[in-house]
C-alpha cells in the first residue's frame, strides 16, 4: 500500500511515460493531486515543435481549434491505456476522464474521475 505521496509520483511517472511514448514527447513538469475520488494531472511543456508552429502561424482560433480536437481525439483513443494506468496504481475504476490542454502555455489537465476513494497507508510526515 502507497502513501497518497507516492500514489501521485507514480501516477506522474505513469503519465510522464505514457506522453513520451504515446505523443512523442514528454512534459517539462507533471504535478498530480489526489482529492478524495477525484484525481488531477497537471502537465507543463507538452506541445511539440510542430504544434507550436501551427498554433503561431494558423489563424489563432483556427490553430487552437484543430490542436484542441486533435489532442482530445488522441487523449479519447488512449482513454483505455490511461483508465488501466490509473487503475492499476489507485486501485480505483475510473467513472470518467475529462481533458483541456492551453495552446498558449502549453499546460495539459487531464482529471479521472474514480468509482471509489483510493485507499493510501497514512504518511508519517504530514506536510499537506
Amino acid at each position: 500500500m502507497m502513501t497518497q505521496g507516492e500514489m501521485e509520483a507514480a501516477v506522474c511517472e505513469g503519465i510522464s511515460r505514457f506522453e513520451q511514448e504515446y505523443m512523442g514527447r514528454g512534459p517539462k513538469e507533471v504535478r498530480c493531486f489526489l482529492i478524495d475520488d477525484l484525481l488531477l494531472v497537471r502537465l507543463q511543456g507538452v506541445l511539440t515543435a510542430a504544434e507550436q508552429h501551427l498554433v503561431q502561424t494558423m489563424a489563432p482560433e483556427r490553430g487552437r481549434d484543430l490542436l484542441k480536437d486533435v489532442r482530445t481525439q488522441l487523449i479519447e483513443i488512449a482513454r483505455p491505456t490511461l483508465e488501466s494506468l490509473i487503475e492499476t496504481i489507485t486501485g480505483a475504476k475510473t467513472i470518467s476522464l475529462h481533458h483541456d490542454i492551453s495552446t498558449i502555455h502549453g499546460e495539459e489537465v487531464i482529471m479521472f474521475a474514480l468509482g471509489s476513494v483510493p485507499v493510501v497507508r497514512p504518511s508519517l510526515n504530514k506536510t499537506r
